[in-house]
C-alpha cells in the first residue's frame, strides 16, 4: 500500500480549496473528488467530511444544482494556504485541473440538442462556439430519435470535421 502526502484533514481543506479556486467553473461531487483523490493519504469519508465542513464555514458554496464553487473566503484562505501543500501533489492536481478545464471548456463550444417535432420527426441542432460568439449553428430533420441521437454523439467527436466539410462544399 501506498503512503500518501497529504496527512490530514486540514490538508485536504487546503487541496479542495486549491482545486476549487483553479476550476474554470463549479464543480459536481463527482468532479471534485475525481480531482481531490489525487493521493493516497486521502480517503472518501475524510474528503466528504471536509468538504461538507467547507460548505459549512463559508469557504464553498453548493448550488441548487449539487455543484461546488469558491466563496470570497474560500479564495483568500486558498491564497495564504496553497503553499502547505507538498509540492508534489500541486504538480500532480495542476495538471488534473488543467485536463478538466479542457474538457469543459469543449463541452461548452461544442453542444447539441435533439428535438422531437410534432409530426414524428426529429430535430438535431448542432453548436459550434468560439470564445466569443457562435462559429456554427446547423439544424437537420431526421426521421427517428436514433439517428438524431448518433448525429449529436457524432458531432461532438469532431465538429471541426463537420464544420471544414461545409464550407468547402460551399466554396466547391
Amino acid at each position: 500500500m501506498s503512503v500518501g502526502f497529504i496527512r490530514d484533514k486540514l490538508e485536504i481543506k487546503f487541496l479542495i480549496l486549491y482545486i476549487a479556486a483553479r476550476v474554470s467553473e463549479p464543480l459536481p461531487l463527482e468532479g471534485m473528488q475525481e480531482l481531490t483523490m489525487c493521493d493516497d493519504g486521502i480517503d472518501y469519508f475524510d474528503f466528504s467530511e471536509c468538504l461538507n465542513d467547507l460548505v459549512k464555514t463559508e469557504h464553498l458554496s453548493l448550488s441548487e444544482e449539487g455543484c461546488y464553487g469558491i466563496t470570497a473566503k474560500g479564495l483568500r484562505n486558498s491564497e495564504i494556504c496553497e503553499s502547505s501543500l507538498p509540492y508534489s501533489v500541486r504538480l500532480r492536481v495542476d495538471k488534473s485541473i488543467a485536463d478538466y478545464n479542457k474538457m469543459l471548456l469543449r463541452r461548452n463550444q461544442v453542444q447539441s440538442r435533439v428535438t422531437a417535432r410534432d409530426n414524428g420527426t426529429f430535430s438535431v441542432t448542432l453548436l459550434l462556439r468560439d470564445d466569443v460568439s457562435s462559429v456554427m449553428e446547423l439544424e437537420l430533420t431526421v426521421a427517428t430519435e436514433e439517428m438524431a441521437k448518433d448525429l449529436a454523439e457524432r458531432f461532438k467527436k469532431s465538429p471541426e470535421k463537420l464544420y471544414s466539410g461545409i464550407l468547402e462544399a460551399l466554396y466547391n
